[in-house]
């Protein structure tokens, strides 16, 4: 029998998080939006321009999402929020019939123009779109790039190759998280399971997905994921990572067997889906080493917490490999 000892362990027998919060959190509620809105959360997270910009979910009281832009100095206050919807849905895109939601962005050098790849709701159910932008005013749709349903994807910055790499997560087949490749960012295959769903009492057992985009780092590209466990009083969302290969980002090096950050704070657990964290984006400083994680707090509000570089790699070198799980 193995014994398990976590790595999170404190000299007061708490757990240290790797990700602090920012002690003035939620830093964007519903509040700060120029026009009438129920909630705002799940922002993907991108530089543009020398500013952090966060392309944030907002639903209105319909239940339709679409996305917004928020842009700050700091990435912290000061926002300047667009004063009508960024990107909504398009009558003349079926699959976004009933709105589009939870975004992730990736700079693409080669293109020089950000990818948005986004959850288009259609009357069959979520599924994968992308839009191309230089600007963030005006948008080159792909339209669907996966059939549904899927959701929680993300593009790698370049090819492998030859080959565009994509992160997604069809839920009819396991709820795993799988990765794909393509010739022209349109038409996806070579289908494979990239991070399994664990089964029995596992944290991330049955349902995993994509948070924030790819982080690539000198060791590897960092991957931030989310598990949801099933409880008597719903489902619950925490935050797990996982390392893949530079060259091969087919290849998963290591993966955490403990969840490294959940719903603690009372936006966090409250909200109109409690007991929810959720990144759609973070954003490293490679000068300071440090990344900004931009997390929806139970569907309600855009929340922020922030680590070293350096600690959250010396954690996922200490993690087993994903075969010794």
């Amino acid at each position: 029998m193995n014994h398990f000892e976590t790595k999170l362990k404190t000299e007061d027998n708490t757990f240290r998080e790797i990700f602090t919060r920012y002690c003035y959190n939620p830093i964007l509620t519903a509040k700060d939006w120029p026009y009438s809105v129920n909630t705002v959360f799940n922002p993907a997270a991108t530089m543009f321009d020398s500013k952090v910009l966060l392309l944030a979910r907002v639903e209105d009281r319909r239940g339709f999402s679409h996305l917004a832009k928020a842009i700050s100095e700091d990435g912290i206050s000061n926002w300047t929020i667009d004063k009508t919807p960024t990107l909504e849905s398009d009558p003349s895109y079926p699959e976004e019939a009933w709105g589009v939601e939870d975004p992730r962005i990736t700079y693409i050098e080669e293109l020089e123009r950000y990818a948005v790849v986004y959850t288009g709701y259609s009357e069959s159910g979520p599924t994968v779109c992308m839009a191309l932008t230089s600007d963030f005013q005006t948008f080159e749709r792909l339209g669907s790039i996966m059939p549904p349903e899927d959701k929680d994807a993300a593009l790698f910055p370049r090819k492998f190759g030859g080959k565009w790499l994509i992160i997604h997560r069809p839920i009819e087949l396991g709820a795993h998280i799988w990765i794909s490749e393509s010739d022209n960012l349109k038409y996806w295959g070579n289908h494979q399971i990239l991070i399994n769903a664990r089964k029995g009492g596992w944290w991330d057992a049955n349902k995993v997905g994509l948070c924030a985009q790819p982080l690539e780092t000198t060791e590897g590209w960092l991957i931030l994921y989310h598990g949801v466990r099933q409880t008597a009083s719903g489902a619950l969302y925490r935050l797990g990572l996982a390392l893949l290969d530079l060259e091969n980002p087919n290849k998963v090096l290591r993966r955490s067997d403990e969840w490294i950050f959940g719903p603690r704070e009372h936006y966090e657990k409250e909200g109109d889906v409690r007991d929810v964290v959720f990144p759609c984006g973070w954003i490293l400083n490679k000068a300071s080493g440090k990344i900004k994680m931009y997390y929806g707090a139970a569907d309600t509000c855009i929340a922020l917490a922030a680590a070293s570089l350096h600690d959250v790699l010396t954690y996922i070198h200490s993690c087993p490999e994903p075969e010794e799980l």
